[in-house]
């Protein structure tokens, strides 16, 4: 038998990292890795092998199904997002179409009947930033339960230049999905900013940030199959050779027809290309004179020849069938966001002061207050987050330590942060002195019924407890048993001269209890024996 000890298995996470800290040395760390996720991206239905098989769970069989009404998807928008009815109905009915569709062709295959042709909805948002078009499509992705992805297209790029490519898109959603391909084929992917990639025309040179992207955007929107390890990412390329040599063949493309494209952006400027074309048609003797809608209804007449003259390929644009534009929202609409909705930004603050102990009650009047100070801010719903953050800051800080138990949020609150704060401080103190009052008469009852002897603290004695006790950094009962604890003998000794079995406790008793003690004792003493 040989001596020598095996040496343990290289991992493929040790290789993937000597190979990183050999190229990035060599090449000064101009080098971008992406991780890929999931236990050998295992298709959906694959059992898992060799060493995923003790981490991964049962694999799952049932393909994926839809079963929802356009009413049932915007019912449950309702509950979430505030005003946008067109955009719900819209993106609601797109949605159901869309993987109605992706169902029935998928059953016609299998009972082999005649392939169907199927244009896919997918959808543009036009709309200012914090209306709620992020929100919408998240809890939509939600509520049918399949991976959403979510990205700004501005960090895209042209394969093979400087930027992301956006083919990692449709990775992301296997990762989201646990390596379920099969799931992950029916995902949303959502592109914000997606107005950042319009170039207009004049503009010379390769713009590989722009056009380049839109180009390279046409394919994922329609139907392709993007690769599940990227070709240029060299730790996918690992994983992909130790997946083989485990026995791992399983499918390794992601097809796209059944994925979803949803694309936002506030498109600023677009309203201005609008009133051009309006006002060219209009020009002529015998144009008619028609009122035209201004501001932001303007974006509801918009047509795809404005987009292209924003600066948007007519190819790109035309895969984009389903159009529907946001409105802005006002004072009022904010207000119902924090009343309503169930995801309102007031049930996080109760959460977090809830977390110390803290009720915090928020008033019809501050949140009103609040909302018209987050409308100046034209930034939508984040407005919101930009005035409470202001209002609240101090109070976050201070409240956990002041012990108070409740806090009421109301417009005077709102005005005058600081000057609240400091009622809070002193309403502090005396809730304090006010508890800590309770704790000493507790204390005396307790010494009642431990020992048949009552005692009472006047007010001056409490006060000097409750200072003593912030003093020492002591409970209230811990300092009355440290400063009375020769009271039961003592008091009983004064009851058995004179029969006295009620005390009544002064400052004096507090600040020498000792001394006071005695003085009792001594008097009882004397009172008895001059009786004799």
């Amino acid at each position: 038998m040989s001596d020598e000890k095996s040496e343990p298995p290289v991992t493929p996470d040790e290789i993937t990292r000597k190979l990183e800290d050999f190229i990035k040395n060599s090449l000064g760390g101009q080098v971008l890795f992406t991780k890929i996720e999931g236990p050998g991206m295992r298709p959906k239905g694959e059992a898992p092998t060799g060493d995923d098989a003790d981490e991964a769970g049962p694999p799952s069989e049932a393909e994926f199904e839809f079963h929802y009404k356009p009413a049932d998807i915007k019912a449950y928008l309702d509950r979430f997002v505030i005003r946008q009815d067109e955009a719900k109905k819209v993106l609601a009915t797109a949605v159901c179409d869309h993987y109605n569709h992706a169902r029935m062709i998928r059953e016609m295959r299998k009972g082999g009947g005649q392939s169907v042709e199927f244009t896919k909805q997918n959808v543009l948002i036009v709309g200012p930033t914090g209306v709620g078009k992020t929100y919408l499509v998240k809890h939509i992705a939600e509520l049918i339960g399949v991976p959403f992805v979510k990205a700004d297209a501005t960090k895209f790029s042209e394969t093979g230049y400087v930027g992301g490519d956006v083919d990692d898109l449709v990775r992301d959603l296997v990762t989201k999905s646990g390596g379920d391909i099969e799931l992950a084929e029916h995902g949303i992917i959502y592109l914000d900013e997606i107005d950042k990639l319009a170039t207009p025309s004049d503009r010379g040179g390769r713009d590989v940030s722009g056009r380049g992207v839109q180009t390279t955007l046409l394919k994922l929107m329609e139907e392709t199959e993007v690769p599940l390890y990227a070709p240029n990412d060299m730790r996918a390329q690992m994983q992909m050779m130790f997946d083989t040599r485990k026995g791992r063949t399983g499918r390794e493309i992601i097809n796209t027809r059944n994925i979803l494209f949803i694309v936002s952006g506030a498109f600023s400027g677009l309203e201005k290309i609008i009133e051009k074309r309006q006002a060219r048609a209009s020009i002529g003797f015998g144009a008619a004179s028609v009122e035209r809608p201004g501001g932001e209804s303007l974006l509801r007449e918009s047509r795809t020849k404005d987009f292209i003259d924003y600066g948007f390929e007519a190819e790109f644009i035309g895969r984009l069938p389903v159009r529907v534009v946001c409105d802005p929202l006002g004072a009022d609409d904010l207000f119902q966001i924090m009343k309503c909705s169930e995801g309102s930004l007031i049930r996080q603050f109760e959460r977090e002061f809830a977390a110390y102990g803290v009720r915090a009650a928020f008033e019809d009047d501050a949140l009103r207050h609040v909302a018209a100070l987050a409308a100046e801010e034209k930034t939508g719903a984040r407005g919101l987050v930009t005035v409470w953050e202001k209002v609240l800051r101090e109070f976050k800080f201070e409240l956990p330590s002041l012990g108070l138990p409740e806090l009421a949020v109301g417009e005077a609150l709102v005005r005058d942060p600081a000057a609240a704060l400091a009622r809070c401080r002193a309403q502090a103190e005396v809730w304090q002195s006010d508890v800590r009052a309770r704790e000493v008469n507790e204390f005396a009852e307790a010494f009642r019924r431990e020992h048949g002897i009552e005692i009472h603290f006047e007010p001056g004695a409490v006060q000097a407890l409750v200072e003593r006790a912030g003093r020492e950094g002591s409970g209230i009962d811990a300092l009355c048993r440290k400063l009375f604890k020769d009271y039961p003998f003592g008091l009983q000794l004064v009851a058995r001269n004179n029969s006295q079995t009620v005390f009544h406790l002064g400052r004096e008793a507090v600040e020498e209890a000792d001394k006071h003690l005695s003085d009792l004792v001594s008097r009882s003493y004397r009172a008895a024996a001059a009786h004799e």
